[in-house]
């Protein structure tokens, strides 16, 4: 691919000055109307070292407003980034709605200057093309523009910039040992940039390769690219939305009108499984000395987990998680109770806020309800379109891949009880003075749609249970079973995972 272009292109100063000016005019006002219309845009520099990416990210920012978008200059990882999975420094980065974020360098390094220092295993490579290309085109299907820079030059350029940059003591720290090594072995390294483009370059994120052996020319390429395609979006989404403005409710009514997915798995739970609370006390400390002991070891080996609690309201996931971390460190882990998204969560992609809270290695991530919640209550209640529900699965699959990948254990647990003991259960809560503050009108109302859920949560447990994120659905009519299965299922995973860890 670089091997076809031509880089002899040059602009004098003059036209340079000229179209930067209208440009210049035109991406204030594209940087408004994107934040008008609640437009999160990515604008990623990457490229040989020397070409120019700090001028033309400053070129870029100049007419722009300062408040609405952030630069960021990605080195290597840091002790923290090192104990997470691979695009989790990334997620945590994305712009929300309506601002934009700039990457001087970005989660290309994992397949770029990490491979060329061997920092990047082969096996860590192919994960990493699948997991980058899987990160934009989750973003851009929830509406994020992509603009990806790859800046060009000659070898010849590249030395002759570097020996300018280290003749100078105010200059000479912006030329690093890596960056005179890969100089050196040019060749070498541009077959790695050129292999990147091809297995990066999508419809939902194109490349664009920059002409860079002359800046005046470059910068101009580069505020162009970014002109024309935040017009064309904001053209479209303006479109969008004069077609859509009655669609989302009228596609919620019918989907509700509609079955799916006949109750089959949730169905086949046998609720009658009952222990004693002589029997339950048998099994409970034993259990929870060994989760104790698991939960030390898995910090020695630097192992996360990732503990996920759905199920009805009033169905025990509190009560399984007091037990479960009972005998835990409160160091090592974290219960990450998940409420309605607030105002800056729903203002970035739905699975931030969980990217956000997943654990470091050797530590454990609890959520008490979960990126679920938009195949469920988001799709019920029509707070997403369908297209964005039925599009969540695969997205959901991806992410739990991805933290398999990185070595995550995790476990998904579905609190099943039966609409009769759910109403026992409310009854209980409203009647009982320390425990009003338990129900509330809502769960009255969502108990209303119960066949409607019963409906989704069917076709989640069949769309997402998989050999890394397996779903174990928990008989819950009898709390006392319902907590010695939840442990014995995480004292089990655990336990295999030692096993294997030890065979390795």
């Amino acid at each position: 691919m670089l091997e076809q272009i031509d880089l002899s292109k040059k602009m004098d100063k003059k036209e340079c000055h000229r179209q930067t000016k209208a440009l210049e005019i035109k991406i204030a006002s594209l940087q408004r109307e994107c934040k008008d219309l609640k437009i999160p845009v990515i604008i990623i520099f990457e490229g040989f070292g020397a070409s120019g990416k700090g001028s033309m990210i400053n070129r870029l920012i100049h007419p722009m407003d300062p408040r609405g978008f952030y630069v960021y200059a990605i080195n290597g990882e840091s002790e923290d980034e090192q104990m997470h999975p691979f695009l989790w420094r990334f997620w945590t980065k994305i712009p929300q709605k309506g601002r934009i974020a700039i990457f001087d360098r970005s989660w290309y390094r994992r397949v770029l200057v990490d491979r060329f220092d061997g920092i990047t295993t082969d096996a860590q490579l192919a994960h990493a093309y699948e997991e980058i290309n899987t990160f934009e085109e989750t973003l851009s299907d929830d509406g994020t523009v992509i603009i990806k820079f790859f800046l060009d030059i000659t070898k010849k350029e590249q030395k002759k910039r570097f020996d300018k940059l280290l003749s100078s003591k105010e200059t000479s720290w912006c030329v690093s040992k890596g960056d005179l090594k890969r100089n050196k072995e040019f060749d070498r390294y541009k077959e790695m940039n050129d292999e990147m483009l091809q297995k990066t370059d999508t419809e939902y994120a194109p490349w664009v390769i920059v002409e860079a052996m002359d800046q005046e020319y470059a910068s101009v390429k580069v505020l162009s690219v970014v002109a024309d395609r935040l017009e064309k979006y904001v053209a479209f989404i303006k479109e969008q939305q004069k077609l859509n403005a009655e669609w989302k409710r009228e596609e919620t009514k019918k989907e509700q009108e509609k079955i799916i997915f006949k109750s089959s798995i949730l169905s086949s739970a046998d609720l009658s499984l009952a222990y004693t609370k002589e029997q339950y006390k048998a099994y409970l400390k034993p259990l929870q000395k060994k989760i104790s002991l698991l939960h030390s070891e898995l910090y020695r080996r630097r192992i996360p987990v990732v503990l996920a609690f759905e199920g009805w309201d009033a169905g025990g996931k509190g009560g399984a998680i007091k037990r479960l971390t009972e005998s835990m460190d409160p160091r090592g882990y974290r219960v990450n109770p998940t409420a309605s998204p607030n105002d800056i969560e729903k203002a970035h992609h739905y699975l931030w806020r969980f990217w956000k809270n997943m654990p470091k290695d050797g530590h454990i991530a609890i959520f008490d309800r979960t990126w679920y919640g938009r195949v469920l209550v988001e799709r019920i209640e029509g707070f997403c379109t369908q297209c964005e529900w039925k599009r969540a699965y695969r997205e959901i699959n991806e992410m739990e891949e991805q933290l398999a990948n990185n070595g995550t254990v995790i476990l998904k647990f579905w609190m099943q009880i039966d609409k009769k003991e759910q109403e026992k259960r409310f009854l209980e809560r409203q009647n009982t003075p320390e425990k009003r503050w338990k129900i509330t009108e809502e769960d009255w109302r969502n108990r209303e749609k119960w066949d409607l859920y019963e409906e989704a949560v069917d076709e989640m447990l069949i769309r997402t249970s998989t050999t890394y994120a397996p779903w174990i659905i928990v008989e819950g009519n009898n709390k006392y079973y319902a907590r010695i299965k939840v442990l014995e299922s995480v004292v089990q995973a655990l336990e295999e995972r030692m096993k294997k860890e030890k065979t390795e």
